[in-house]
C-alpha cells in the first residue's frame, strides 16, 4: 500500500499541492506562534521603568500570547479543512480507479490505509517545508507584534526545540485528522463501479453531511431568535459570535444545495448569450466543484465580515453611550474658566496610580474630578454609595473596574506620583462598554497631570460660539466618537492579523479547488471545443463560471454575517433607543476584489493550460 500511496503522490501531485502548501503554512505558523509563545513567558523588564510601565508592558505580553494562541488554533483548523477538501475531491475523481482495486481484490481496510498513507507521506513532505518557513515566520511574527506595541522593541523569540517537534506533530497529526472522512467514503465504494464512466452520477450531498448542515443550520436559526428576543446588547455580542461560526458551517455543508440555488439570482443576468449561458449553466449542475470553490470564502466572508462588524459596532456602541451619558455640550484641554454663556465646568485631571488590594496591585490611572461639577455634566450616578462623599482621602471606583469585587467602605493603599496614601472607597459606578476610568479620586490629589474639561453651555448659547472663543473645544459628539475609536484600535491589528491569516488559507483553499477540478475537466473542455467553441471561449466559460461561483460565495458570507449583526443592532435599538451598526463595506470590497483577481486569474491560467493539448487527443475510448 505504501508504494501505492507514493505512485498517487507522485502521479497526481497537482491534486495534493494545495494540501501541501496548507500543512507547510500550518507547521510553519504553529512552530512560529510556540516559539514566540514561548518567549512570552519570560517578561524581559529593564530597569528604571515605572510601575504602569512594567504592568503595560506584562499587558502586552499576555495579549500577544492570547493573539499567537488563535493564530496557532486558526491555521490547525484551516489545515484540517483544506487538506479533508483536497482529499475528498481526490476520492471523487478517482472514485474508478479505486473500484478497479477492489475489483481485484483490495480489501476495504486496503484502501483506508493506502489513502492514509498518502496522507502521512503529505504531512511529512508539508512539515519538511514548513520548518524554514517557522524559522522565518518567527522572525516575521516577533517584528509585527514590536510593530502593533504589544511586545517592546527589544523583544526577542530564542530557538526552542520543543515548538519544532510539537510543530512536526501537528503537520502530520493534521494531514491525518483530515483524511479520515475521505478514507472512509473511498472503503465504501465497491467494485461493480469499475464498470462505470459515471462517476458524475455520485451524490455529493452526504447522510453526514446532510445532518451536520441541517443541524448547523437550526442551531444558528435558533440563536437568531433567540438575540431577537433577548433584545440586550452583550447577549447580540456573545450570540453573535456563535452564529458567524455555526451559519459558516451549516452553509459551506450546504453549499451544494446553497450555491446552486443562489447561483439563479447571477443565472438570470447571463441570459442571451452562449457563452453565458453554458457559464451559467456549468455554475447551476457542476455542484460538486461550484460548492468546492465557494465554501471557502463563505466561511471567510463570515467570519471576517461578521467580526470585523461587531467589533466596529461595539466601538461605536462606546461612542453613542458616552454621548448619552454626558450632558456637558463641549470637551476643551486644560482648564476652563467660569464665563457668563458657560453654565458648568468640569475639569478632569488624569495621573497614574498605583493600587494595592489584599496582595494583588494594579497599576492604572485615577481621575480627580470635582464630584459636584462632574455630576453636573454626567448622568451616570453609583449603584453603591455616593460621588458626594469623595472628599479628603476617599476613592471612587470607576466602571472599569466595577466588577473586580471592590467593596464599599473599603480601605485601598494607593500611590500617587512615590506618595503613599490610604484611600476610603465611598462610591462603585455601574459597568459602561467604555473601560477606560478605573478610579475616580479628589482633584486636591492630582495637582498635576494631564487635564481637560467638560463645558457645559448656558441655556440658549450656541454651542458652536463658545468653541471658537475657546479656541480647541471639541464637540461632545466628536470626543465620544474618538473615545469609541481609542477602544476599536487596539483589536484593529489582532484582527489585521488574523484576517491576513484567513485570507491566506482561503486563497490556497480556492485555488486547490480550481486546480483539482481543471485536472477533471480536459474532456469536458475538449469536446466544447469539438462542438465549434474556440480555445479563447472556453477560457472565457471557466473564467465567467469562476467568478460568478465568487459572487455567490461572497453573497451567502454576507447572509452569515447579517445573521450575526441582527442580534447585535436589536441590542443597541434596545440600549440606546437608536440602531448602531458598523458595516465594514471596504474589508467586504478588498474580500471581494482580491477573490475576483484570484479565482479569476486562477481559472483563466488552469483552463488556458488544460485546453493546451489538440481536442482529439483527449477524446479517445477509455481502456
Amino acid at each position: 500500500m505504501l508504494r501505492l500511496s507514493v505512485g498517487a503522490l507522485r502521479d497526481r501531485w497537482q491534486l495534493f499541492a494545495g494540501a501541501v502548501v496548507a500543512v507547510a503554512l500550518g507547521v510553519g505558523l504553529v512552530q512560529s506562534g510556540l516559539q514566540v509563545m514561548a518567549a512570552t513567558d519570560r517578561v524581559v523588564l529593564p530597569a528604571g521603568l515605572s510601575g504602569i510601565e512594567r504592568a503595560r508592558i506584562r499587558e502586552g505580553y499576555a495579549g500577544a500570547a492570547t493573539l499567537l494562541g488563535m493564530t496557532v488554533m486558526l491555521a490547525v483548523f484551516l489545515t484540517v479543512f483544506i487538506v479533508s477538501t483536497t482529499f475528498g475531491f481526490t476520492v471523487v475523481q478517482r472514485r474508478r480507479e479505486l473500484a478497479l482495486l477492489r475489483l481485484i481484490g483490495a480489501q476495504r481496510g486496503s484502501l483506508r490505509l493506502m489513502l492514509l498513507g498518502e496522507a502521512l507521506l503529505l504531512g511529512v513532505l508539508g512539515t519538511a517545508v514548513g520548518v524554514p518557513v517557522g524559522a522565518l515566520g518567527t522572525y516575521a511574527q516577533s517584528k509585527l507584534l514590536i510593530s502593533l506595541g504589544m511586545l517592546p522593541p527589544w523583544f526577542h523569540a530564542p530557538w526552542d526545540l520543543g515548538a519544532l517537534y510539537a510543530a512536526a506533530i501537528v503537520g502530520v497529526s493534521t494531514a491525518l485528522t483530515g483524511v479520515l472522512a475521505a478514507a472512509w467514503r473511498a472503503s465504501r465504494i465497491t467494485a461493480l463501479e469499475a464498470l462505470s464512466d459515471l462517476p458524475g452520477n455520485q451524490p455529493v450531498m452526504t447522510g453526514w453531511r446532510w445532518f451536520w448542515g441541517l443541524s448547523a443550520a437550526a442551531f444558528t436559526a435558533l440563536l437568531v431568535i433567540v438575540a431577537q428576543a433577548a433584545g440586550d446588547l452583550v447577549a447580540g455580542l456573545m450570540i453573535a459570535l456563535l452564529v458567524m461560526v455555526t451559519g459558516s458551517v451549516a452553509l459551506s455543508q450546504l453549499s451544494p444545495i446553497a450555491v446552486p440555488w443562489a447561483g439563479r439570482l447571477p443565472a438570470l443576468v447571463l441570459r442571451g448569450n452562449l457563452v453565458a449561458d453554458l457559464a451559467r449553466a456549468n455554475v447551476l449542475h457542476a455542484v460538486r466543484r461550484s460548492a468546492a470553490t465557494a465554501a471557502p470564502l463563505i466561511v471567510l466572508v463570515g467570519l471576517l465580515v461578521g467580526l470585523w462588524g461587531t467589533f466596529g459596532t461595539l466601538a461605536k456602541a462606546v461612542g453613542e453611550e458616552q454621548r448619552q451619558l454626558v450632558t456637558a455640550d463641549l470637551v476643551a484641554d486644560g482648564l476652563v474658566p467660569p464665563a457668563a454663556d458657560i453654565a458648568a465646568v468640569s475639569p478632569q485631571t488624569a495621573v497614574p496610580v498605583t493600587v494595592r488590594r489584599k496582595g494583588h496591585t494594579v497599576y492604572s490611572e485615577a481621575i480627580g474630578i470635582d464630584p459636584k461639577a462632574w455630576q453636573q455634566t454626567h448622568k451616570l450616578r453609583p449603584r453603591k454609595g455616593s460621588l458626594n462623599q469623595l472628599t479628603g482621602a476617599t476613592i471612587a471606583i470607576g466602571p472599569g473596574m466595577s466588577a473586580e469585587g471592590y467593596k464599599l467602605g473599603s480601605v485601598l493603599s494607593a500611590t500617587f506620583d512615590k506618595r503613599p496614601v490610604k484611600l476610603k472607597v465611598v462610591a462603585i459606578l455601574p459597568e459602561t462598554l467604555d473601560v477606560g476610568d478605573n478610579f475616580f479620586v479628589p482633584r486636591a490629589l492630582t495637582p498635576s497631570g494631564r487635564t481637560e474639561t467638560l463645558v457645559k453651555v448656558a441655556e440658549g448659547v450656541d454651542p458652536a460660539m463658545v468653541a471658537r472663543r475657546l479656541g480647541d473645544a471639541q464637540p461632545i459628539a466628536d470626543w465620544a466618537e474618538d473615545r469609541g475609536k481609542a477602544q476599536q484600535r487596539g483589536n484593529t491589528g489582532i484582527f489585521a492579523v488574523l484576517m491576513g491569516l484567513a485570507g491566506v488559507y482561503a486563497a490556497v483553499a480556492v485555488v486547490n479547488a480550481i486546480v483539482m477540478a481543471a485536472a477533471d475537466r480536459r474532456r469536458e473542455f475538449a469536446l466544447a471545443r469539438m462542438a465549434g467553441l474556440t480555445r479563447a471561449q472556453v477560457v472565457l466559460v471557466a473564467l465567467i463560471e469562476s467568478l460568478t461561483v465568487v459572487l455567490i460565495g461572497v453573497l451567502l458570507g454576507c447572509v452569515v454575517a447579517a445573521a450575526a449583526l441582527a442580534g447585535v443592532a436589536t441590542g443597541t435599538a434596545n440600549t440606546y433607543g437608536v440602531v448602531v451598526l458598523a458595516i465594514p463595506w471596504r474589508l467586504l470590497a478588498l474580500i471581494l476584489g482580491g477573490s475576483l483577481v484570484v479565482v479569476g486569474s486562477t481559472a483563466a491560467a488552469t483552463a488556458w493550460a488544460a485546453t493546451r493539448p489538440q481536442p482529439i487527443t483527449l477524446l479517445g475510448g477509455r481502456e
